[in-house]
């Protein structure tokens, strides 16, 4: 990294200011020969963490007047000397400053290189890295939540805890190789199963709250599933508080999949109104009904729409056996009873140890809080408060420790089994690589640069 970069940091467009930002080992000589501040002295003296007015030139022409923020190695985000180069926020004047930075040494900095740069730098760890993009794409307090307790390095603790752990068992094996004479084999195999198991422990501990991660920082693909005319189109304009669906008597109106993001409860819904499921000739009906079928399989929460007093069709039978512990069903339109006692008495008649089920009322607003309680119990694995503690919710990172946690199961079965330490090194050996791919304690080049790549220019 012996190279300068610059590249826009805010928003392209038009706007109060642009932000410019300069990094590398020639940031101090390319400012010093573009800027001239309006207070020289104040600019000598105060060196770090300040901000300066003053024209930035090219040659002896004025570009702009500009604000200047100084932050030099090591105490910055790169870890580099950092100039920050606010200016008037046509896109433009942006150009023609960033065009003579370039002329004068830098180059125009590649997508994510700036944070890339704090990695290899030691500023921060790939975990820490690869929150800042959630904390950018965040959508709701939970998401934004989580990507910060990330940036805060707490989940990347519990990492290096098990990191450490693994690596003392790697020792313990290496150990058990080099000095086969000691007369300790049995004691010595009883400790090395139980120095797994920690490990082991740790690794699943990390992973039961994966999936409450990922579906704070992805958002929960939820399908709303009823037969024709049952109120699902209203329910979608509900939670979206707009008329998003068109709602008609007409059976069939929805032939079409529609979807939309929903934030309930600061999780992210990520919406699919269906076509009403029943029997149909219509050819184009028949399609739209297929959809709905497939776009269930893949739903990690259904939302079943019936009608109160109502028997339970086939195919909403079908969806309670097949689908039992992703439905929610919404028992809609309970405002058509006169009394608590009538609409109790129809409830008895369905099959409700399947699934939960919700009176509602999409036309009284009834049922919403009880839905939004249900959604965040299932999220959070049956804890009505939502968690603080740090989760996983990159799938790169899941994956590394999946595969971790099945060589550290691995190695276990192979101490019990009696097998020589050198194959049971193979195995813990293998579980380390994964976890230290996590934070980036060992990673391929081409693996970061994919990782990295995803960042917008200028970050």
């Amino acid at each position: 990294m012996d190279d300068t970069i610059i590249a826009l940091a805010t928003a392209v467009g038009e706007g109060s200011i642009h932000v410019l930002r300069l990094s590398g080992p020639q940031a101090k000589e390319i400012i010093d020969q573009a800027f001239t501040p309006h207070h020289p002295k104040r600019w000598q003296e105060m060196s770090q963490f300040t901000l300066h007015l003053g024209h930035f030139y090219a040659g002896e022409k004025v570009l702009d007047e500009v604000l200047i923020s100084r932050m030099l190695a090591p105490s910055s985000y790169t870890g580099e000397d950092v100039y920050e180069i606010n200016c008037h926020g046509g896109l433009y004047i942006a150009e023609r400053i960033m065009k003579e930075c370039i002329r004068l040494g830098a180059r125009l900095a590649e997508a994510g290189e700036f944070t890339k740069r704090a990695f290899l730098n030691g500023k921060l760890d790939l975990i820490q890295a690869e929150a800042i993009v959630d904390l950018i794409s965040a959508k709701t307090d939970s998401s934004a939540d989580l990507a910060l307790h990330q940036m805060e390095g707490l989940l990347s603790q519990k990492i290096s805890i098990l990191r450490e752990q693994v690596l003392e068992t790697l020792a313990f094996i290496e150990a058990g190789i080099d000095f086969p004479e000691d007369d300790v084999e049995s004691l010595d195999r009883e400790s090395l199963l139980q120095r797994i198991s920690k490990g082991l422990d740790l690794a699943r501990d990390l992973l039961k709250g994966s999936k409450t991660g990922r579906i704070l920082r992805e958002g929960m693909l939820t399908v709303i599933v009823g037969q024709p005319n049952v109120g699902k189109s209203s329910l979608l304009n509900a939670l979206m508080g707009e008329e998003r669906a068109i709602v008609t008597d007409i059976p069939g109106t929805t032939r079409d999949e529609i979807r939309e993001a929903v934030n309930i409860g600061g999780i992210l819904l990520q919406l699919v109104d269906t076509a009403g499921i029943r029997e149909s000739e219509d050819l184009v009906e028949k399609l739209g009904i297929e959809r709905t079928w497939k776009a269930m399989e893949k739903a990690e929460l259904i939302l079943l729409i019936i009608q109160a007093g109502q028997e339970l069709s086939v195919e909403e039978l079908r969806i309670l056996n097949e689908y039992n512990k992703d439905v929610i069903v919404l028992i809609n339109k309970i405002d058509l009873f006169y009394s608590k006692e009538q609409f109790e008495g129809i409830l008895q008649n369905y099959p409700t140890q399947q699934g939960v089920w919700i009176p509602f009322s999409v036309k009284e607003n009834s049922g919403f809080d009880e839905l939004e309680k249900e959604i965040i119990r299932r999220v959070y694995q049956g804890k009505d408060e939502r968690t603080k503690e740090p989760l996983l919710s990159n799938v790169r990172q899941i994956m590394a420790l999946e595969r971790a946690s099945l060589a550290l199961a691995s190695g276990f079965d192979s101490v019990r089994n009696g097998l020589p330490w050198d194959i049971v090194s193979i195995d813990i050996r293998q579980a380390l690589q994964e976890i230290s791919q996590i934070t980036g304690d060992t990673i391929q080049e081409s693996l970061l640069d994919d990782i990295f790549s995803r960042f917008c220019i200028g970050k």
